[in-house]
């Protein structure tokens, strides 16, 4: 069980061509690279992405007992899902919450995040680098077996 979950909100499916002014020029592909690099050895990643909310619970769910964290970027459901929050809340290994954009540079709706209520850490505005941090950052506590 050294599986760590990469989840993706909504319109994360198309990064690199949605606002590419914010959100930079790289796909989930090069995200899904860039997280498997940062990897220790003897972890290995899950990288899923949904427009649909209900299924990101279902995979949070699911991580209980199979995932020894969970890298999320929830994209607008950071701002309006409570709904994930409550998933998250029944996870106990550590959740660290990424945004590639400093999301506190932005629109005021999108300087508060529910998920940051459950997150044991949160990384804003590092681009994809965000992602890699968040996956070293677990490997490290899995493999103390320290908590978050």
């Amino acid at each position: 069980m050294n599986t760590i979950l990469v989840l993706n909100g909504p319109n994360l499916n198309l990064l690199g061509q949605r606002q590419p002014e914010t959100y930079g020029y790289e796909t989930l592909e090069d995200v899904a690279r860039l997280c498997e690099a940062a990897c220790a050895e003897g972890f290995t990643v899950r990288m899923l992405q949904s427009n649909h909310e209900g299924q990101i619970i279902d995979w949070i769910h699911e991580a209980r007992g199979t995932a020894v964290g969970i890298v999320i970027n929830p994209g607008a459901f950071t701002h309006t899902s409570i709904a994930i929050l409550d998933a998250l809340n029944t996870y106990d290994p550590p959740v660290i919450e990424v945004h590639i954009s400093q999301v506190h540079k932005r629109e005021a709706f999108r300087h508060h995040s529910y998920v940051s209520h459950r997150a044991d850490g949160v990384i804003a505005g590092l681009g994809l680098e965000g992602y890699a941090a968040a996956i070293r950052r677990i490997c490290q506590i899995a493999a103390k077996g320290a908590p978050a």
